[in-house]
C-alpha cells in the first residue's frame, strides 16, 4: 500500500484500539480464561467441557485490526536473494524447473507497480525531510511504537493484532519511522488553538471517564454440594487461591488463584455482578448462582468512577487533534511532492506498452513481418 494508505491504516488501528481502552484492564487477567465472551455467546468454552464463566457476550467481539502495515519488499529483493542468473531455478516440479526469472515477473505481474510505487513514495519522504533537516531516532520510533501499543491496554493485546493479520514489530518499526517523518514535516504547518481542544473535550467528555471498576477472585464448580464444601473450607481459614487452583473449573483463572482483574458494571454475568460489587473488599461471597455454574467470589480490589478534568486531558487531546490534521494534510501533500518530483517508473511505462499493444494488435506486428505480408 502507498504510504498515505499506510498511515491512514495506521490511525485506524489506532482508533479501533482505542474503543477497548476502557475495558483493557480488566482483560489484562483474563486475556487467557475461558472466561472470554465468544464462550459467554454460547459457543463451546476453553478447555473442554468446562462451562464458561460469567462474562457477558456483549462487548466481545474483536474489533478487526486494519489490514497488513508493513511496507513489502519481496519483490525487489528476489534478484540478490537467489542470486545467479534469471534462469536458476528456485523450484523444480516433475523434473520441470521454475527459474527466478519465472516467480520474479509473477510477483511483477501480482504486485510489483503497487510495491514500486510505495518505494517512490517512500523515497521522497526522505528526500524530503533530509532537506527538511528532519532526522528520526530510535526514540522516535519507540514512542511511536508505544502509542500504539498502550492503546490496545496490554502487551498481550497488542501481540495478538499483530499476529492476526501477520505483522512483525520489526516491519511494524519501519512503518512508524515513515510515519514519524510524515508528522516532523508537516507539524510546523498546524497549529491547533486551545479552543479546538475545548471544544473537543466538551464533545467527548462523557467517554473520557470510567465507571467504577472492582477486582475480584473466583472458585467456579458444577453443582450447589460442591461450592458449600469449599465456602466451608474457606470459612474454616483455607487459602482462596489455593482451592481455585485445586477446585475450580475455570481453567483459564485456576492457575492464576481465580483472579478475573478489574471490571465494570455490564461485563459480567448480572447474578455474579449483582453479588460481587455487593462485597468489601476481602470480602468473601457466600454460594451465587449463575447461568454457568456455581462461584464463590472474593473482591480484592476496588477503582472509584473518574471523570478528568480538562487541563487532564488537554495534552491527549493536543495530539489526537494534531494527528487528525496530519492525516488529512498528508494524502494532498504526498501529491504535491510526486507532482514536483522527476520520476522514471519503468514498470508504468511496461505496462502501458501493453496494454496499448492489447488494444492495438497490428501495431505490434514487426516492420519485417508486415513486408512480408
Amino acid at each position: 500500500m502507498d504510504n498515505q494508505e499506510s498511515q491512514r491504516k495506521e490511525e485506524e488501528l489506532k482508533n479501533a484500539a482505542e474503543q477497548e481502552t476502557n475495558t483493557h484492564e480488566d482483560n489484562q487477567h483474563t486475556t487467557e480464561s475461558t472466561i472470554a465472551s465468544p464462550n459467554a455467546a454460547g459457543g463451546a468454552p476453553l478447555g473442554g467441557s468446562t462451562p464458561p464463566p460469567p462474562r457477558k457476550s456483549g462487548n466481545g467481539a474483536w474489533i478487526a485490526l486494519s489490514a497488513v502495515l508493513a511496507i513489502l519488499l519481496v519483490i525487489v529483493a528476489i534478484k540478490p536473494v537467489f542470486g545467479g542468473g534469471n534462469n536458476a531455478a528456485v523450484a523444480t516440479v516433475n523434473k520441470v524447473d521454475i527459474t527466478k526469472e519465472d516467480l520474479y515477473e509473477e510477483m511483477l505481474k501480482s504486485g510489483g507497480k503497487t510495491t514500486l510505487d510505495n518505494l517512490i513514495t517512500q523515497q521522497l519522504i526522505t528526500q524530503e525531510a533530509k532537506a527538511s533537516n528532519v532526522t528520526v531516532t530510535e526514540a522516535d520510533i519507540d514512542e511511536e511504537i508505544n502509542t500504539l501499543k498502550a492503546s490496545f491496554g496490554t502487551d498481550e493485546q497488542f501481540n495478538a493484532a499483530l499476529a492476526q493479520y501477520g505483522v512483525t514489530l520489526e516491519s511494524l518499526r519501519k512503518d512508524a519511522e515513515t510515519q514519524v517523518k510524515i508528522r516532523k514535516l508537516l507539524e510546523p504547518s498546524i497549529t491547533i488553538t486551545d479552543d479546538q481542544i475545548k471544544e473537543a473535550y466538551e464533545q467527548n467528555k462523557a467517554s473520557y471517564g470510567t465507571g467504577e471498576e472492582i477486582k475480584a477472585s473466583h472458585i467456579l464448580v458444577a453443582t450447589q454440594e460442591e461450592a458449600d464444601a469449599i465456602l466451608k473450607q474457606l470459612k474454616d481459614g483455607a487459602d482462596f487461591a489455593t482451592l481455585a487452583k485445586e477446585k475450580s473449573t475455570d481453567t483459564g483463572t485456576k492457575d492464576n488463584g481465580g483472579d478475573l482483574g478489574f471490571f465494570g458494571k455490564g461485563v459480567m454475568d448480572p447474578a455474579f455482578e449483582e453479588a460481587a460489587f455487593a462485597l468489601e473488599v476481602d470480602q468473601i461471597s457466600d454460594v451465587v448462582k449463575s447461568s454457568f455454574g456455581f462461584h464463590i467470589i472474593k473482591k480484592t480490589g476496588f477503582k472509584a468512577a473518574t471523570s478528568p478534568t480538562f487541563e487532564e486531558k488537554k495534552e491527549e487531546i493536543r495530539k489526537q487533534l494534531l494527528n487528525q490534521q496530519i492525516q488529512e494534510k498528508s494524502a494532498t501533500w504526498i501529491q504535491e511532492i510526486r507532482d514536483k518530483a522527476t520520476i522514471t517508473n519503468t514498470l508504468e511505462e511496461k505496462t502501458e506498452e501493453e496494454t496499448d499493444a492489447s488494444a492495438n494488435p497490428d501495431a505490434a506486428v514487426s516492420p519485417e513481418a508486415s513486408a512480408a505480408q
